[in-house]
């Protein structure tokens, strides 16, 4: 491809505005996961608690400028005077969980809708974490780990309100800690937000910034798109296998099990001879 007509086409993925089309695809895969989440159950608790299912649907669609604002000392629920976009959530939310014959449910499940939702959702994660980028480069123009922190949340917000969000729907599960567990999306979002800020507060990366922005969007709908149609789920996994067995004591601890095994086997040998 021409690399001028690449370039214009980075500098029109920039300028995609949101609403309402990617805006639809983020609740549509919101709702999903919610109710997948909710298992066999889902349809008997919509029915019996609509207002729990509606309020956790709601949280995981503005999770990621909730927490954002929260840790930034603005207000919490300022997401939500986005009014537009709030009811294109509550219209989501309801086809998926109340349609006639599950027809919002099973249409949102179709593989080729999936896929297209996917993507748009993927292309708006990327436009989440840059936004969260800025905002935090505005208020803390030299504190680089704020920015990465608040594009990495802004981009997957849902992972980290997980816990509050299943405790809405009456299930207690501490366990279920981003922290401790940090999915793809996580991961894929601190690594565009650090992208980001290195390409916004330093000379390292110079490549025009539409070509970042574009590449990011890129990777992250290829890793998306590879979850969803060849089981490639988190693709970073190899690779924290190896740092961990490097740097956090994974290789010290197999020497130490093999030289153990061997002083074991060298006390069972001695033994045996005094014996007899």
């Amino acid at each position: 491809m021409d690399p001028e007509a690449f370039l214009d086409m980075a500098n029109q993925v920039i300028k995609l505005k949101m609403f309402p089309y990617f805006d639809i695809a983020h609740s549509l895969l919101a709702a999903l996961a919610v109710r997948e989440d909710l298992g066999s159950n889902a349809q008997s608790f919509s029915r019996k608690h609509p207002l729990a299912c509606w309020l956790s649907t709601m949280l995981v669609i503005f999770s990621g400028g909730m927490v954002a604002n929260a840790l930034l000392g603005e207000p919490i629920l300022a997401p939500l005077k986005n009014t537009p976009q709030l009811l294109v959530g509550t219209v989501v939310w309801y086809l998926v969980f109340y349609t006639p014959f599950d027809i919002g449910y099973k249409f949102g499940k179709f593989l080729p809708i999936k896929v297209v939702a996917s993507a748009m959702k993927e292309i708006y994660r990327a436009k989440k974490v840059y936004d969260g980028v800025s905002h935090a480069a505005k208020l803390y123009p030299n504190a680089w780990i704020i920015m990465i922190i608040i594009g990495t949340l802004k981009g997957n917000g849902a992972g980290f309100t997980k816990l509050l969000e299943r405790l809405i729907r009456g299930a207690w599960t501490p366990t279920a800690m981003e922290f401790m567990q940090p999915s793809f999306y996580t991961k894929a979002s601190l690594l565009a937000s650090i992208i980001f800020v290195l390409d916004k507060k330093t000379d390292w990366i110079s490549a025009p910034h539409a070509l970042v922005y574009f590449g990011i969007v890129i990777f992250l709908v290829y890793f998306k798109l590879s979850s969803i149609l060849l089981g490639i789920h988190d693709p970073f996994l190899p690779f924290e296998n190896l740092f961990s067995a490097i740097f956090f004591g994974g290789i010290w601890d197999s020497l130490a099990k093999i030289l153990g095994r061997g002083q074991a086997k060298e006390g069972e040998v001695k033994d045996s001879k005094k014996s007899n």
